[in-house]
């Protein structure tokens, strides 16, 4: 199967047509039509086997992964989905494999009503790229860089599961739930939306929530305190997660893809009630520059504001 056989078999029919399309796959370009008014949200994502999935995952929860990790970036902005390319690196064009990461992609890309546009594939060891664009009224992105002395930081859903996963990925009785928060992460697209103009700052934790909310603080010029027994967990990290590792892989763990938002203390509430998942007060930011945790028992610890390191 020749590279043109295979776009047409697998993926030139992988999402239904959009309005805004006014050309997709099968030219040089891709020809899209923006909502006039609105600004473009652009984001990339590379996912190589073995580096940020476990080479034995099931193609259609690769599939998943690689658009929900760009979804994500699209929630943490407060974008609304509209078009993706793919670029495909793989070893053969081996049919049961791409049947299964076609089915993926697909599940997702219908639940979240993004389009398939454009994109490559070739020979050559397993990679996927993926480049989301979203739209977003001017003035309303979630940005990095505007988080205040006094505003609360809050994150969505649970933190940990897709970390403590992948520790206990060989263990026998792994509880499919925490194996779906590592191979099928939700990207927290209505909340991302809900939180227009409440989140003073926002981004997804892909990498950690020390290293992400570092991003923050890096930013907008300020630091923080967290407090380590507020941070959110599943009833299946709370029963399998060692005490002595809860914080480390909360804080470092990534793969969470929850979003991370600042809020001022006011806004809380409101937010509380306009999201679709649960959100969690954990910490707030200060003047004073650095991350600071909170243990159990009050003392404070500073704490290097990383994360996954992707070199």
């Amino acid at each position: 199967m020749d590279e043109f056989a295979l776009i047409r078999r697998y993926f030139a029919r992988l999402t239904p047509h959009r309005a805004d399309v006014a050309l997709g796959i099968g030219d040089d370009c891709a020809l899209l039509q923006p909502t006039p008014g609105l600004q473009l949200a652009v984001t990339s994502d590379t996912l190589i086997a073995g580096r940020h999935f476990p080479e034995a995952t099931a193609p259609a929860d690769i599939g998943w992964k690689a658009l929900a990790v760009n979804l994500s970036d699209l929630a943490a902005m407060g974008a609304e989905p509209r078009w993706f390319t793919l670029a495909l690196s793989l070893p053969s064009p081996d049919a049961a494999w791409l049947e299964g990461f076609a089915g993926g992609l697909r599940e997702l890309a219908q639940i979240s009503g993004i389009a398939l546009v454009g994109g490559d594939t070739t020979r050559g060891p397993l990679s996927i790229t993926i480049t989301a664009m979203g739209e977003v009224p001017p003035g309303q992105a979630l940005r990095r860089d505007g988080a205040r002395p006094g505003d609360r930081i809050c994150v969505t859903g649970t933190l940990g599961d897709a970390a403590l996963a992948l520790r206990l990925l060989e263990r026998p009785g792994l509880p499919p739930q925490l194996r779906q928060r590592l191979d099928r992460p939700t990207p927290r697209l209505a909340a991302g939306l809900g939180l227009r103009g409440l989140a003073t700052a926002a981004l997804d934790l892909s990498d950690g929530l020390a290293g992400d909310l570092g991003h923050i603080l890096a930013a907008s010029g300020v630091g923080a305190e967290i407090d380590l027994k507020t941070l959110p967990a599943s009833a299946h990290f709370n029963g399998l997660a060692p005490v002595e590792l809860r914080s480390e892989l909360q804080l470092r763990g990534g793969d969470d893809y929850e979003l991370c938002v600042c809020l001022p203390p006011e806004a809380v509430e409101e937010a509380r009630q306009r999201l679709d998942v649960p959100l969690t007060e954990i910490g707030r930011i200060t003047a004073e520059p650095g991350l600071r945790s909170v243990d159990t028992s009050g003392d404070k610890q500073n704490q290097e504001a990383c994360g996954y390191r992707h070199f």
